[in-house]
This record gives structure tokens, sequence and C-alpha cells, in this order.
């Protein structure tokens, strides 16, 4: 079960049932299965007292995952900052939707086992996150045929 919900802004504009298949696309193939998988939408200021409050974590970030399983099905909840996925891509050079679609991907990459933390493992995340979009994109493409 994939689910969107909001605390303190809009819901953004995406094609939900085509993420939900797109993120359990990407999971089946990295060889788990999807548990239960939250993802709340949220400004900075929301994400940031939830970053302190739950992580001791004084920054802004735009998402924040907290893994409810550790096995081969990948249950977790995600927060996502709408504002900083906004300002990033802008400072990215890409769409907003490209940049929330990596966002939401990222943190299921993160629960497969992929990290951020070295050069080495930001260069391989973004590979993947790559990956991933080209997937979700081909398969938009392929559901409009």
């Amino acid at each position: 079960m994939i689910r969107f919900q909001v605390i303190d802004v809009m819901m953004p504009n995406f094609d939900i049932d085509h993420v939900r298949d797109w993120i359990e696309a990407v999971v089946e193939h990295g060889g788990y299965q999807v548990g239960e998988l939250y993802y709340y939408f949220c400004s900075d200021e929301a994400l940031l007292d939830i970053n302190q409050r739950r992580l001791g974590h004084d920054f802004y970030t735009d998402i924040v995952t907290f893994p409810i399983s550790e096995d081969v099905v990948l249950s977790s909840e995600f927060c996502l900052s709408l504002d900083r996925i906004a300002e990033n891509s802008l400072n990215f050079g890409r769409s907003f939707e490209s940049e929330l679609l990596r966002v939401i991907i990222h943190g299921v990459l993160h629960l497969m086992g992929f990290d951020d933390h070295t050069e080495e493992d930001q260069a391989t995340m973004r590979s993947k996150e790559e990956e991933c979009l080209n997937l979700y994109y081909n398969k938009l493409i392929i559901n409009k045929i």
C-alpha cells in the first residue's frame, strides 16, 4: 500500500496511480516488496520541525525517511518538503515534477540499501535515481501508446 497525504500544503499535481505503479516496479526490480509506504508532503518549516524533534537535526532538507521495517518488505514514512523540492528544481534546472519524482524515489532507494554519505555513494545514488526516472518516463510513454 502506498499513500500520499499532506500536512500543511496543497497536494502536488501528479499522476498518483502512475507514481504508485512506478514505485512498485522499482521496488520489485530491486528484489523487494512494497509493504506500507506513507508519503507526507509538507512545508520547509514543518519538515524542519519533524527533523528537529524526531532526529535531532537542525537543518532544512527535501526528505526525511523513517523506515518501519528492515527486511524484503519495505515499509516507511517519508516526509517531503515541497518548498525545498521547488527550490532545488530551480537550482538544478529541473522541472518541479522531475525533482518531486527524484525525491520520492530517493527515499525508496534508501530503503533498498543505497546511501549518500560519501561522494562515491552520492554518485551511485544519482545514477540509480536517473535509472528510476528513465523507467518512469519510458513507462509513461508506453502507457500512452
